[in-house]
């Protein structure tokens, strides 16, 4: 079979996540050839036009909105316009890290979440904030890891919440490394092991330093919670684990508690993914008092803290459907932090018969 060339298509930093690309391909070499792209760079649609490209591995930005739309724009015109297959799938690159554009999402599929509202007009929101429960939480379209979301406890702080956003002080997120989370030593020894890694990341912060959200603000329900659902679907590979509050979030905390899923939420996973074929994606996920299953995020790449997303009795491995039933399957589906898992089924929407022997 002849080789497929692919294109990983590189957003304005390189992190962990163009490096796992790469490993991913490098496991695959005898069946694909790649190379990088920037895909912030004026030519972009020049080096790709002037390469036979067979499929496109994406790398959806988080750090800032301008990035972020440059990215969509430009995978639209090579997927839609150019015809060539991208994976993740766009939609989800869509979906990813547009917090606005998620909350229309779920609510025109009429996927259960907590009531989101995005307010363009001041007053409207004041307005909102008259009647609205407390606490609230405000977020900025961007931001992960629990970045951009404050927990807006009175109606004053609200108020100057949605006061200071559009006044031109602007709703900020957390900038600099959370030094919260588990194995924050580890990971600053491991930068400064790497100065080019860690000059990476202090522009990383330079850039989000400056992102600031004036021009509407997005106001969600508050969901009380001590832990959310992070299920994850590559391909036909599903995966739990519960992200466990540490203050007020889950998002970021890094800590997680590993049991056996409810086969309802892995029921509920692949509804929500099966409805417009997201095959790269991890759903967060509340549980209310009176067992509901709500949409938190959706993201169709993420952090792997762990080298499994799940165990069961202290077995890592996935859950599939097999004759109908969820059948649990014991091994190692997380290699690269599930970028393996993504190359080969990508491979296998391409040509179905690659990973056979």
């Amino acid at each position: 079979m002849k080789k497929l060339h692919f294109a990983i298509l590189k957003s304005e930093f390189e992190d962990e996540h163009l490096q796992q690309w790469e490993n991913a391909c490098e496991e695959r070499s005898d069946l694909i050839s790649w190379e990088i792209i920037d895909l912030t760079r004026a030519d972009w649609l020049k080096q790709i036009k002037s390469k036979n490209i067979d499929g496109l591995l994406a790398l959806p930005p988080n750090i800032t909105n301008a990035f972020k739309s440059l990215y969509d724009e430009r995978v639209t015109i090579l997927h839609e316009e150019c015809g060539i297959p991208v994976f993740p799938f766009l939609g989800e690159i869509k979906v990813y890290e547009n917090k606005k554009y998620l909350s229309y999402w779920l609510a025109a599929h009429n996927i259960p979440h907590p009531q989101t509202n995005v307010f363009y007009h001041k007053q409207e929101a004041l307005n909102f904030l008259k009647d609205s429960p407390l606490p609230i939480v405000g977020k900025t379209n961007i931001g992960a890891s629990g970045h951009g979301v404050s927990i807006l406890k009175s109606r004053q702080q609200a108020i100057e919440y949605v006061n200071n956003t559009f006044s031109g002080k602007g709703s900020t997120r957390k900038v600099g490394p959370n030094w919260k989370k588990k194995g924050f030593a580890k990971r600053v020894f491991k930068k400064l092991l790497n100065p080019g890694a860690f000059k990476a990341k202090l522009k990383q912060y330079q850039h989000q330093n400056t992102e600031k959200q004036t021009e509407y603000v997005i106001l969600q329900e508050f969901i009380a919670h001590t832990f959310e659902w992070r299920c994850v679907r590559i391909g036909d590979s599903f995966f739990a684990h519960k992200k466990m509050v540490m203050g007020e979030k889950a998002s970021g905390s890094l800590i997680k508690g590993y049991e056996n899923p409810p086969l309802e939420l892995l029921d509920f996973v692949k509804e929500v993914t099966d409805l417009k074929h997201f095959r790269s994606q991890s759903v967060d996920i509340f549980t209310t008092q009176d067992g509901r299953y709500l949409v938190n995020e959706m993201q169709c790449t993420f952090g792997q803290s762990d080298p499994y997303q799940m165990l069961i009795d202290g077995t890592a491995g996935r859950y599939i459907i097999k004759d109908g039933e969820w059948l649990f399957e014991a091994g190692d589906f997380n290699r690269y932090e599930c970028f393996l898992l993504r190359l080969d089924y990508f491979l296998e929407t391409l040509v179905p018969s690659a990973l056979r022997n």
